[in-house]
């Protein structure tokens, strides 16, 4: 048997079989071999954290941007639709399975994305955002249900609103060719569209959203704390 990031190659009795590649060989496959050397670093996905966790929040100046893993190590930057396709990759690149999670709120708020990833049965994610909440979940939750829902009370808007109202089932991207997302040079407008219109449910009914208590001011003032300075132009309000 040889081994290639072209795929498997086995020799019999002066036979040659192709053997499919497997997800992970079709990454590695398209990468550069300093995309190679960054995610192969990246075998954890407290690492993965930990290298987005370096990056400047992309304040998207000018214009809007979803940039692929290619594009967020070339310009070293990211908002969390961004970090959450870097994370998947990485995850995909060590043989994970790549899977989105989207937070969706009411209008006024924004949405919010992460990457999910399971160990020992259990669940947690990778998260880029600017602010103390949203962020990485270790894995211990039982469902990517229970996992959304840690996100439930984090996320409040400046008059004490709970916005969160919706969450995707998982979003596998490895049903996309990794050439497609992975080290695309264009926008990835049609993968932000793939997800919102994907299977989502709702975390309450509507009897117990009307019953929301509000956030408190304290509660308030400690998620307007932000880790990168959001600069006097950007295109919009970057995503918790």
């Amino acid at each position: 048997m040889k081994n290639s990031t072209a795929g498997r190659i086995l020799i019999t009795n002066n036979d040659v079989i192709i053997i499919a590649m497997n997800y992970s060989d079709k990454l590695k496959a398209v990468l550069s071999p300093i995309e190679r050397k960054i995610f192969s670093k990246l075998n954890s996905p407290k690492k993965i954290q930990d290298y987005l966790d370096t990056l400047p929040i992309n304040f998207e100046i000018g214009k809007e941007t979803y940039m692929s893993p290619r594009r967020v190590i070339q310009n070293q930057t990211a908002h969390c639709f961004e970090g959450a396709l870097f994370a998947c990759a990485a995850l995909a690149y060590h043989g994970r399975k790549p899977l989105l999670l989207d937070l969706v709120t009411i209008d006024r708020d924004e949405d919010h994305v992460v990457a999910l990833f399971a160990e020992n049965g259990l669940w947690g994610a990778i998260s880029k955002t600017n602010h103390p909440i949203l962020r990485y979940r270790d894995p211990v939750y039982k469902s990517a249900r229970e996992l959304a829902m840690s996100y439930f009370h984090e996320y409040i808007m400046d008059d004490g609103t709970k916005s969160l109202r919706r969450f995707s089932a998982a979003f596998d991207l490895s049903r996309y060719s990794p050439l497609k997302w992975v080290t695309a040079e264009e926008e990835l407008d049609w993968l932000v569209e793939a997800l919102n219109v994907y299977k989502h449910l709702s975390v309450a009914p509507p009897s117990a959203i009307r019953k929301l208590r509000k956030a408190s001011k304290l509660e308030v003032k400690a998620i307007n704390n932000t880790e990168w300075p959001a600069p006097k132009v950007q295109f919009r309000k970057c995503a918790k």
